[in-house]
């Protein structure tokens, strides 16, 4: 891999393309939530979702993996926006859910439609069977569940891929990464499970900072703009996980005023980065052997 060419502009580009693209489609949600309620909120959340999904069906028929890519990604974008958080929004808001609220200073935590997403995790683990036992894919995720759960009969169980669009297969790694990622951070949220402060909270987002990384390294080897534009997608993803959990516990602050109250946290730090210490040296020590 070492001697493969890097691909910097094009990863920086295909950075700069995803990130410019979520701030519109999040414009686009705040102006329809700034001007509709109720069932007009809905109606508009049903009809920016359905964009959504068309933009990802047409990117079946139109050629070029690049054009296929960005009609799945933007596309995904609108379908998450309309078809499941303006829903979310809408029957947590019909149906009076309650936000999650400090005790002490009043301020809003949690949204009401983020503290229903949790209740999906059966419908995504579904999801996760179909993928993990019936499609062979190249996503280091989904392998590395294969690896565990099927063995030596991995290659017999999981024989062929599913059919392959490019738009299809865009739009599924975006929606699924994301919810994945809101499962992941509003179960570890919960006071009840373990807790902003919680040391699993701040492990999870100190691994994802340190992963964004890696992921990054494998998207500047990808040579075709619509793969490089789908492993940016992850790479913007897994980055945004750590900066979502800091922002929202505030933690690394904290850890600098008072660390010595945060024993743990500062533990498990030096596990992590000892982790990967290894990681480097052993990939050192493989790109040596094959020299």
């Amino acid at each position: 891999m070492s001697n493969r060419k890097l691909y910097w502009w094009k990863s920086i580009v295909s950075m700069g393309l995803i990130l410019g693209s979520m701030p519109i489609v999040h414009l686009v949600a705040r102006v329809l939530k700034d001007n509709y309620d109720g069932t007009q909120l809905l109606g508009a959340g049903m009809a920016v979702g359905f964009v959504g999904m068309m933009m990802v069906v047409v990117g079946v028929f139109v050629k070029g993996q690049t054009r296929q890519t960005l009609l799945g990604l933007i596309g995904g974008m609108f379908y998450w926006t309309g078809w499941v958080d303006f829903l979310f929004m809408y029957y947590a808001h019909r149906w009076r859910t309650h936000a999650e609220i400090d005790p002490t200073t009043g301020e809003v935590l949690s949204r009401p439609e983020y503290l229903l997403l949790p209740a999906t995790f059966g419908l995504w683990a579904m999801v996760m069977l179909l993928y993990i036992f019936c499609s062979r894919n190249a996503c280091n995720f989904l392998n590395w569940w294969q690896t565990l759960f099927l063995g030596k009969n991995k290659r017999l169980i999981v024989a062929r891929p599913m059919t392959r669009h490019t738009s299809i297969v865009t739009f599924m790694e975006i929606n699924t990464m994301l919810w994945t990622c809101y499962l992941l951070l509003m179960n570890l949220y919960d006071p009840q499970l373990f807790g902003r402060e919680s040391p699993v909270t701040f492990g999870v987002a100190f691994g994802a900072l340190l992963s964004a990384p890696y992921v990054f390294r494998k998207q500047l080897h990808l040579q075709s703009w619509g793969a490089n534009i789908r492993m940016g997608t992850a790479t913007v993803i897994v980055f945004w996980i750590a900066v979502e959990a800091f922002n929202r516990t505030g933690i690394i602050g904290k850890l600098i005023a008072h660390p010595s109250e945060y024993p743990w946290h500062w533990m498990v730090m030096v596990i992590e980065l000892c982790f990967l210490a290894g990681k480097i040296v052993k990939d050192a020590r493989a790109k040596k052997e094959k020299k």
